[in-house]
């Protein structure tokens, strides 16, 4: 039995080459197809280079196996998220790495309704199957079909839905989508304002798709990765600029002085406007970085609940809590009436309508959230002894917290200052996030103090 390494957490992506190649892009749809019984699934794919070979790959192991697929192009994860909901086929697979390096590929993978399959439902199955290479294969009649299919359109009238049009006064936004998948729908969403006349003027950089990323990975959360954006607001003297990853399943805020703005303080302002329209609901965050959102909730009639970090384990949370919004300070935000799934789409979008209805700057809307829950952002290291380097700062901060929580990683809670360390599911990295109360020096000073004692 081969060991395949590309099975994650809660999705699949490995380097091109012996960890994720044709072959095993061609087992894994048989797996899918075996584990899940599947009559019609979706299958989309981003921008890379090798993701259509790839998707051809997957599509071949699913017909192999009798069932039909519905190929809808080149598309972001959450089309086909969409797709699987809206033609109510059996399942979705999106051939993708996000943002991952140039030689990675992947793929993110769901059932019935966009029910995500991670390991706990499913995906280890699916990688035992694939690894075992055993499938009863069809012929003939039985074997499935292959169609393809457009919902370009369908998918941005769902988005309009988010909105109303007559909320929404001029605004000039700045749209990056780094080369990835982004841009058709922005294109789609421009053709839709214009029809009903909604006043948001774009300004397109990196905006066509190109899988040889010329302009650097799609991957705004990387500091280097987001002076273009920062200077197109600034330059074009726009309200606020939007920056994507590859697969577009996350988008990053700049304000109008060109100012990154963490994740962590849009999961607030989203929650807020939620919760403003829907009080007594249930907003989901991860345990990175925490006080901010608790805060907003309890202030607003919500009640925040606590998930470990990734995308399947907040989508199975938001369907078991019935929650309304979910939203990880990595710039995931998830909307029940989205199938519970995460959308790079419908934030910005929420985020256009709060700025055009308070007549507030977007740096206005966060800045005494920020000055109150100051954070450091993700801080990711590479060690050499990954454990021994936990370790040593679990035994030092254990004696000294007021609570520790272990949800995902490690949580320590202090009177005036919080962090959580954990190791990545998705690379070989260890990530710290730290917050404090209204304490910018107290908060760098505990990243330094941290930082040498992992590196000690």
């Amino acid at each position: 039995m081969n060991h395949l390494s590309c099975f994650k957490a809660y999705d699949i992506r490995g380097e091109l080459g012996d960890e994720l190649n044709e072959d095993i892009a061609y087992r894994i749809g048989c797996a899918y197809a075996q584990f899940l019984k599947p009559k019609t699934v979706a299958l989309g794919g981003d921008i890379r280079l090798s993701s259509p070979k790839l998707k051809s790959a997957v599509a071949e192991g699913l017909m192999d196996m009798g069932v039909d697929v519905i190929d809808l192009g080149m598309t972001g994860t959450e089309e086909v998220y969409f797709a699987a909901q809206y033609l109510e086929v059996d399942g979705g697979i999106e051939v993708t790495a996000s943002h991952n390096p140039i030689n990675f590929n992947g793929m993110k993978l769901v059932r019935e309704n966009a029910r995500p399959i991670s390991g706990d439902t499913g995906l280890k199955t699916i990688q035992k199957l694939a690894e075992s290479f055993s499938f009863k294969k069809k012929s003939g009649a039985e074997r499935g079909s292959l169609t393809t299919k457009n919902l370009d359109r369908e998918f941005v009238l769902t988005l309009m839905n988010y909105i109303e049009a007559d909320n929404i006064r001029p605004l000039k936004i700045v749209c990056n989508a780094g080369n990835g998948a982004a841009g058709h729908v922005i294109d789609q969403l421009e053709m839709q304002f214009k029809e009903h006349a909604i006043p948001i003027a774009f300004l397109k950089i990196y905006h066509e798709p190109d899988g040889t990323f010329p302009n650097g990975i799609p991957n705004p959360i990387l500091i280097e990765n987001r002076a273009a954006t920062a200077q197109a607001v600034i330059d074009a003297k726009a309200d606020f600029g939007i920056a994507w990853d590859g697969d577009f399943d996350r988008c990053f805020f700049f304000d109008e002085k060109g100012q990154f703005i963490e994740g962590y303080y849009i999961v607030g302002l989203l929650a807020q406007t939620f919760l403003r329209k829907h009080p007594n609901s249930k907003i989901i965050h991860d345990p990175r970085l925490t006080w901010n959102t608790i805060d907003i909730a309890q202030s607003h009639q919500g009640i925040a609940i606590q998930s470990k970090t990734g995308h399947a384990f907040i989508k199975e949370r938001m369907r078991a809590e019935n929650a309304i919004y979910g939203g990880e300070m990595s710039a995931h935000h998830y909307f029940r009436d989205f199938a519970y799934c995460d959308s790079g789409m419908i934030p910005w979008l929420l985020i256009a309508e709060l700025v055009s209805i308070t007549q507030q700057k977007l740096s206005a809307l966060v800045e005494q959230r920020i000055k109150k829950y100051p954070s450091s952002g993700e801080i990711n290291f590479k060690l050499e002894d990954k454990e021994k380097s936990l370790q040593k700062i679990e035994a030092f901060y254990s004696p000294l917290a007021l609570a520790r929580d272990n949800t995902d990683g490690m949580s320590f809670e202090f009177e005036q200052w919080r962090f959580n360390l954990r190791s990545s599911n998705t690379e070989p990295v260890v990530r710290l996030n730290v917050e404090t109360r209204q304490n910018l020096p107290l908060l760098k000073d505990k990243v330094e103090e941290i930082v040498a004692l992992l590196h000690s």
